[in-house]
This record gives C-alpha cells, structure tokens and sequence, in this order.
C-alpha cells in the first residue's frame, strides 16, 4: 500500500468584507501570505506547499519570495470549495491528505500541521480531522467568533456552535464545563473532500454558518485532535498590532 503525501493548501482571496487584501498586509515588512507560508515550509513532513488564491497581486507576491501557487477562480461561496479547485488543478491523489492552513494565521504553530493530518495516515477509513484548544480566557466562552466544540469519548465530533456549549442548565453546580475553542485547521483526504463540496448546504450550517457541519449533518466522522497549542487569527486591521506585539515578544 502506497503512503499518502501529506499537501498543505493555503487558500489566500484578495477581496474580504471586513478587512481587503489581507493576505497582503505587512507584519515586520512582510507580507502575511509570507509568514505562513515559511512556517508551512518548516513542517518536513509536507510533501508540496501550494496557495491557492483568486488574484494576480497575491500570485506575484507568492512567486517573488520563492512560493508554489495555483490560480482558482473567483466567487466561491467557501475557502473549502477554493480548496477542492486547487487539490485538482495541482493533481493530488485520492488517497493523500490535504491540509487546509487559514492564510490569516500568520503565528500558527508548525506542529499542528502533523496533529491534524496524523489521524488520517494512522486510520485510512477516517474523512476528516480538525483541532480544537482547550479555553483558558473566560471572553472567548461567548464570543460568538470562537467556535465552540463537542465531541464523543472516541475524539469524534458532535457539534460545533458559535454558542457556549455545553450549555450549563444550574448554575449552582460546583463543576464548570470545559470549553474547547475550534481552531480552523482542517485535514481531507483528497477523495472526501471532493465528495464534501458536492453536497448540498446543511440547515445547521445554514444558521451558524459553519460548514464543518454540512460533514456532521451528511453522517460523516470528523476526528477531533486537542492540541495544546493555540494560534491567533487576522481578522481586521487590529489584529496585526496583537500580531505585531506577539512576534516582537518572541525576539526577546
């Protein structure tokens, strides 16, 4: 039996409601595709580190400090269906694994990347994988920007929700609840993803806005692995001083 490749794919669009031409924005002079593209480069067990985006401006910048990238078309209503293009413009095989790496976490810890794809070579049956991170500050409980995460005793996903879950019924109760954060990071076989962005929307998905549900709500397993490791996402302008700070502290 042939070793799947592991492939990381870094779905990198120009234009964002909220904060335009982000993979672009410059952290210590450089761009943000830049950063995390070289911590993909520092993972040995990547086989390819390709960027998939919609934009000749994010495609010259890639090509210029040395970068693998794949021109997709634009209007996906998803980063996963951007995804599911460059996996087959980029001739990935059925059974290898693909690493979906968020173009807005420019921190991210390169050990996640083999945390997430691990269950998928250790188990040939499994679809998908993602990471969740145990919550340590209290607002992130009902920031409806951090999703939360349920799973079975097996590691396998119930439910992901931008609502507190569990939800606590009485207060009174002298045990909290652990909350896991859902940290965006994703790993398909190449065969399930395709199979993934011909379904239909979910009705879960459609009220949370979370895809990953469509995968739960069609009877797919989703492995969940708790990492220890946290990663801080660019979302607006703001994000880049929190950025900025983080890696002046990690100078010192």
């Amino acid at each position: 039996m042939v070793e799947p490749k592991i492939v990381a794919i870094i779905p990198a669009r120009y234009h964002s409601n909220r904060f335009e031409g982000k993979p672009l924005a410059l952290i210590q002079g450089k761009p943000m595709i830049q950063h995390v593209v070289e911590r993909a480069w520092r993972v040995p067990s990547l086989s390819r580190v390709v960027v998939a985006t919609d934009d000749e401006r994010i495609a010259k910048v890639v090509e210029g400090f040395g970068g693998l990238w794949v021109m997709t078309r634009r209007g996906h209503a998803t980063g996963t269906d951007r995804l599911a293009e460059a996996a087959q413009l980029v001739g990935i095989a059925d059974q290898d694994v693909i690493v979906n790496i968020q173009g807005d976490q420019p921190l991210f810890p390169p050990a996640i990347v083999d945390q997430v794809a691990g269950p998928l070579i250790a188990d040939p049956s499994l679809p998908m994988a993602t990471l969740v991170y145990k919550i340590v500050r209290p607002e992130e409980i009902t920031n409806p920007n951090h999703v939360k995460a349920v799973f079975d005793c097996h590691g396998n996903a119930l439910y992901f929700s931008r609502a507190p879950i569990p939800f606590q019924r009485d207060s009174g109760e002298p045990q909290q609840p652990t909350y896991y954060r859902h940290l965006g990071f994703y790993a398909y076989r190449k065969g399930f993803l395709l199979t993934f962005v011909g379904l239909p929307e979910g009705q879960w998905e459609r009220f949370e806005k979370l895809e990953q549900l469509r995968a739960l709500e069609f009877g797919y397993t989703i492995r969940v692995v708790l990492t220890s490791h946290d990663s801080v996402e660019v979302d607006t302008p703001q994000d880049l001083l929190r950025v900025e700070q983080l890696l002046r502290k990690q100078a010192v």
